[in-house]
């Protein structure tokens, strides 16, 4: 890891942004995993009616088209002008999950009911839906975990930063879940989606068009990675299916 010297104002402003960047994961996460298993009952939006359903839908385009947008090259450029001395850059990981972390608890607490409850499981059905939920978001976990958990998370930016280091991104090696399906994180949080035991209409909203994003947002970064690894990305496009696991090893 390549060593820089970054003065003693530059390494406070990365550890401030680091410890916004995880007390918004932390939120973000937490008010997703409450959110879905109540079937999205726990929204302070002040919408009733037709102007909640508006309003969630607004909250939905948001998250996938704004993070769908700052995983392309432009979107990139951007973050790159979102931190001051000099630090863009290098804290390009940091302020992508900072961002991400915010637009999910906006979309959670922010969220305006639109009906009754349809249905929820009792006795022994309650606790195997719980249990897939939890595992669900272990596989999210796991997924993340062999992606990289410091990418992931906002760490890479301002740790290396602190350390006096340029950020090290990994390159491109395949492990773990991604060794079965190519987009195991979107599975996964597709997974989560489905998986909450309470059922309403907004839960349904929310699956239903996030789903869609987790299927078709993975194309811009496989385009990105194509340009970046090409015939390696190739081959391994070749061997390892897009969204539904081959349990073999790749």
């Amino acid at each position: 890891m390549a060593v820089t010297h970054y003065n003693r104002r530059q390494r406070l402003i990365a550890l401030s942004y680091g410890i916004l960047c995880h007390a918004a994961f932390v939120v973000g996460i937490a008010a997703m995993i409450a959110g879905l298993y109540s079937g999205m009952r726990l929204g302070h939006g002040p919408f009733t009616g037709i102007g909640a359903l508006a309003w969630d839908l607004l909250l939905v385009a948001q998250f996938a088209f704004i993070h769908s947008f700052l995983l392309t090259d432009g979107g990139r450029r951007v973050l790159a002008k979102l931190a001051p001395a000099g630090l863009g850059r290098p804290l390009t990981t940091t302020t992508f999950a900072l961002i991400s972390s915010l637009q999910l608890s906006l979309t959670f607490g922010a969220w305006s009911e639109l009906g009754m409850v349809w249905w929820q499981p009792a006795g022994w059905l309650r606790w195997i839906f719980c249990f897939a939920y939890a595992a669900s978001w272990g596989f999210l976990l796991k997924g993340m975990t062999d992606a990289g958990l410091a990418v992931q998370t906002g760490f890479l930016g301002w740790g290396a930063i602190v350390r006096n280091r340029e950020p090290a991104y990994g390159g491109f090696a395949p492990k773990g879940t991604f060794r079965y399906v190519r987009q195991p994180i979107y599975l996964a949080f597709a997974l989560t989606l489905w998986t909450g035991p309470v059922w309403t209409p907004d839960h349904l909203l929310l699956a239903a068009t996030w789903t869609g994003y987790c299927m078709l947002g993975p194309v811009l970064k496989e385009r990105r990675y194509l340009r970046a690894y090409g015939d390696r990305f190739v081959s391994y496009r070749e061997r390892v299916p897009y969204w539904v696991p081959v349990l073999r090893r790749s």
